[in-house]
């Protein structure tokens, strides 16, 4: 993983990485020397807030440690801002995982719902390649029960031994890291 004397990799083509050199506006609520927090163009509720790190990556593990580092309190400041007394902190990885949410609300308010903005099935597939492909965190507040965030959580039978498998080998990885 590069370290904090490595350059920060930006991308011509990425809208945040854009935003970050300043050459597409944003609203800008904070900003460090890692990181970049701005008002998200399509809140999903007031203060609906983004925090970006100013490396270019797509997904988290690329991201270097530094850059993470200075994301957390950047959130954390962020959200106290906000003063919302409940919020999400959403972060996806990969088409595949922004697939899963929008099919999650795409269920949950239905795809034709004027609240989701997903007209059709075929829209939502359209819409699932739009996320942008750098690392960024959403804070959404959730100030009553029809704003904000929502989503389903499909969760899966407890199988204590099947648990301690994936724990093991995952104990492994990390200390092969």
């Amino acid at each position: 993983m590069p370290s904090s004397s490595a350059k920060a990799a930006v991308s011509a083509a990425c809208v945040f990485c854009k935003i970050v050199k300043g050459e597409i506006p944003s609203h800008k609520l904070l900003e460090t020397s890692r990181s970049l927090a701005f008002l998200d163009v399509n809140p999903l509720s007031k203060g609906h807030a983004l925090v970006v790190p100013k490396y270019h990556a797509e997904f988290l593990h690329q991201v270097p440690d530094d850059y993470l580092a200075d994301a957390l309190p950047v959130l954390k400041r962020v959200s106290l801002a906000l003063g919302a007394s409940a919020y999400n902190v959403l972060q996806n990885n990969g088409k595949l995982a922004r697939k899963s949410l929008l099919f999650a609300l795409c269920i949950l308010f239905g795809c034709a719902s004027s609240e989701f903005h997903v007209p059709t099935s075929t829209a939502f597939l359209e819409l699932s390649d739009q996320a942008v492909p750098h690392v960024h965190f959403h804070i959404i507040p959730k100030t009553a029960p029809t704003d904000g965030l929502g989503i389903g959580w499909n969760a899966q039978d407890t199988d204590h031994a099947r648990l301690r498998a994936i724990a093991e080998e995952l104990q492994q990885k990390l200390r092969d890291m």
